[in-house]
């Protein structure tokens, strides 16, 4: 297949282009720069330069391929109302690409993003094999830039490593090499109008991550009062206290999705989020 990707020279979006070269298919990745066609030159796949808010580009690449994978987003949290406008936008545009043909559609879910799914199953109805990907908050592996990296810069700051009361509300993760697999697989098989969950971990325990923090930057992990969460996470604060466990057990059965990659705990564990 010859599958067009956006978003993919970030973090997740290499994992996903050498996923699906390693697997015999075609990668054409959406980039905005010439060093971002270089990365994915050295990953063997092609590149075309453009921005997510060129619908017409995005149209016409959609027609193109064989299948789109759907990872760009624009993290602006200033004004998230216009980048969910724009992903919304991107949507539309690159299914209306694709209809008629019977080819995958895979987006990612982001937070108050249900006008964005809505317009993708939509496409179901026009000939479109629509599907979702839920990632667990945490993406973890090298090169994460993500809530765990956020955590250890907090609890290196503040010589502690907190949890919220008593810190047994579950966090749920994922590797980006497994999430990779199954954005893969999505293209390849996702039946239309699947929702997918990219959970691995379905719900760590707040308090074991920062117990494994605290430990390799030698610092107490300690409890702290739900009224201190904002002062002491910032924005992170509401996610850093909530219960947030999920099942992947009917994704893995209707993939034959089997996650490989370490846990979240066994990630922190080989070193490499505190390197400095």
């Amino acid at each position: 297949m010859r599958i067009f990707v956006t978003g993919a020279t970030g973090y997740i979006g290499t994992a996903v282009v050498r996923e699906l070269i390693g697997a015999g298919h075609q990668a054409v990745g959406l980039t905005r720069s010439e060093g971002g066609s270089q990365v994915l030159e050295k990953l063997g796949a092609e590149s075309v330069h453009g921005v997510l808010e060129d619908v017409e580009l995005l149209r016409s690449c959609a027609a193109a391929s064989d299948g789109v994978i759907h990872l760009a987003f624009i993290h602006d949290f200033a004004n998230f109302a216009a980048s969910l406008a724009t992903d919304l936008r991107a949507i539309e545009a690159m299914g209306e690409g694709l209809a008629g043909s019977g080819k995958p559609l895979v987006i990612t879910a982001h937070a108050n993003g249900q006008a964005s799914e809505d317009a993708a199953l939509a496409f179901v109805e026009r000939g479109v094999r629509a599907s979702i990907v839920s990632l667990a908050p945490s993406v973890h592996g090298e090169g994460d830039k993500g809530f765990v990296p956020q955590l250890i810069w907090i609890a290196r700051a503040r010589g502690s490593s907190a949890y919220i009361g008593d810190g047994a509300n579950r966090w749920p993760a994922i590797h980006r090499l497994d999430a990779a697999v199954l954005f893969r697989l999505a293209a390849e098989s996702a039946p239309a109008g699947s929702r997918l969950d990219g959970v691995d971990d379905e719900g760590i325990p707040f308090r074991d991550i920062a117990a494994v923090i605290g430990r390799h930057l030698d610092v107490p992990a300690v409890g702290i009062p739900r009224e201190e969460a904002q002062a002491i996470f910032g924005f992170l604060g509401m996610v850093a206290s909530l219960d947030l466990a999920r099942s992947s057990e009917g994704t893995k059965a209707l993939l034959g999705w089997k996650p490989v990659q370490p846990g979240l705990l066994a990630d922190l564990e080989q070193g490499h989020y505190f390197a400095e």
